[in-house]
């Protein structure tokens, strides 16, 4: 980056929003991790491990419903592109810290333009599906800490939050 100032991409000079153009990008490999969780009761989650949700099964859910996102993202976040992702996976675990569940995501793409936004698409869709499942037993709970993890390929290089893997 150098002494470039940051800039958004996708506001024009006279503020406007416009799609970026990545016709003259090169293809190259492009991969995205976020992660998010969801906070709950320790009853909720026993609840949820054990089987016993109302509505089904909360994490195989959750996770078809993460890479469905991800596959939709360009139809829900207006200014991006619709990409063809090679790969999406969902991944959801227990944290007893929270204690809860957390949730990462993994987008792939050989293409012009990055897939943080399916990453993160994936993720919060993924915990808002565990919050519904589950809103019955537990209105309290809570989604957080949402964030991009790690991306790699494209013009702008590679990237990894400070705080990933902690």
């Amino acid at each position: 980056m150098g002494s470039e100032k940051p800039r958004l991409t996708h506001i024009g000079a006279a503020g406007e929003a416009h799609m970026v153009d990545v016709g003259d990008k090169a293809e190259t490999v492009r991969i995205a991790t976020a992660e998010g969780h969801v906070r709950m009761a320790e009853q909720t989650l026993k609840l949820i491990r054990d089987g016993n949700a109302k509505k089904g099964d909360v994490i195989a859910t959750a996770r078809l419903a993460g890479i469905m996102a991800a596959k939709q993202t360009a139809n829900l976040i207006p200014l991006c592109h619709p990409l063809m992702l090679t790969k999406v996976t969902v991944d959801i675990s227990e944290d007893a810290a929270l204690p809860g569940l957390r949730v990462t995501a993994m987008a792939k793409l050989t293409g012009r333009t990055g897939v943080e936004m399916e990453a993160l698409t994936a993720v919060s869709v993924a915990c808002l599906t565990i919050y519904d499942m589950a809103k019955a037993a537990d209105r309290t709970m809570e989604i957080g800490g949402i964030r991009l993890l790690e991306k790699s390929g494209g013009k702008s290089g590679d990237f990894r939050h400070p705080e990933a893997g902690r």
